[in-house]
């Protein structure tokens, strides 16, 4: 409820001054409220650009202390590791997910190895990096099977947590995954660590370069809109928030993120969990490309941050996350 009114009351006069802007803002934005998305790619000495994302890169294993470095220099608080799966990896049932000697699993003892505690790890458990069709479980009959993908995504789960990952962050929307998982990682004695759950992961046209930097692009059969949600629904969004806490998942992710700020915000009101929220790769390409093509003025880069935080996002995954001194600056 707004008190009193025009002219004993302006508004403005606390706009007027660099000093009572800062004073009076709402929300703002540093290092603790970013998670940076790492790419991996077999092979040595390799510091590789992807096309389709300006300014991010694939790195080799013996290339990861360089980037891991700038992260805790500027203290982001947690990194997210994703591989860039070859042709001859994949198989139908994504099998490289379950070898102890994949990418990811070797990132995760190398960082644990150097870094101990300083930095947290999450780690996407889904099948898509590594199946020849490009979807998230078991695909059978052009549908990809619930019940049976669950068994599979319990082991990458456990696998992940065997090597020391802080944070397992199921992102394939099968039904019932969360509280299989949490039971596993309970029972093999892994109760500290978190579910980040993607709880809330649209069927979105915004993943387009994320498939090409994880090598899955060109592998997908059909879509994934029976197992991802639909971005017409937004009390669905709730449900399946519900039920992933009643499983047990630590946080929530909200993805993709701008186009779903109602969701953040609803979701958040609703529950008082941790909210995540992605800013998916589609959404940083336009934002870069848009600057490197002097469409829009670099500054859009926090206004749009600020958003997340603004609609109740405790944090983001964002590409920009490590460049978030330089971008604070602007």
């Amino acid at each position: 409820m707004i008190t009193g009114k025009f002219p004993s009351l302006r508004l403005r006069r606390s706009r007027k001054n660099n000093w009572s802007r800062r004073l009076i803002e709402e929300n703002n934005l540093t290092a603790n409220d970013l998670i940076l998305p790492i790419f991996l790619i077999d092979g040595k000495n390799k510091k590789q650009s992807i096309s389709s994302m300006p300014g991010v890169y694939r790195y080799s294993l013996d290339k990861l202390n360089s980037i891991i470095d700038k992260a805790i220099k500027i203290k982001i608080p947690m990194v997210a590791l994703f591989p860039y799966t070859t042709k001859s990896k994949r198989n139908y049932l994504g099998s490289e997910a379950l070898n102890e000697n994949n990418l990811v699993c070797k990132a995760i003892q190398l960082i644990k190895k150097r870094y101990k505690n300083e930095i947290g790890i999450m780690c996407d458990v889904a099948l898509d990096p590594y199946t020849s069709h490009g979807h998230d479980g078991i695909f059978n009959s052009d549908y990809v099977l619930n019940d049976e993908t669950i068994n599979v995504l319990i082991n990458q789960a456990l696998l992940q947590a065997q090597m020391g990952c802080d944070v397992i962050a199921p992102s394939d929307m099968m039904d019932g995954r969360v509280g299989a998982i949490r039971k596993a990682l309970d029972k093999d004695g892994h109760k500290m660590t978190q579910i980040l759950s993607y709880a809330v992961k649209y069927a979105s046209s915004f993943y387009g370069p994320f498939r090409d930097a994880v090598g899955s692009k060109n592998f997908l059969i059909g879509d994934k809109k029976s197992y991802q949600m639909d971005f017409r629904n937004k009390n669905e969004a709730l449900r399946e928030v519900a039920l992933d806490i009643k499983e047990g998942a630590d946080m929530v992710m909200v993805k993709p993120g701008l186009p779903y700020l109602d969701i953040i915000k609803s979701v958040k009101e609703t529950f008082k969990i941790p909210v995540m929220a992605y800013q998916v790769s589609g959404e940083y390409s336009l934002l870069s490309n848009g600057i490197n093509k002097g469409f829009v003025d670099k500054k859009i880069i926090i206004e749009s941050l600020i958003s997340f935080k603004r609609a109740g996002a405790n944090a983001i995954i964002s590409y920009y996350a490590d460049r978030i001194n330089e971008i604070l600056k602007i």
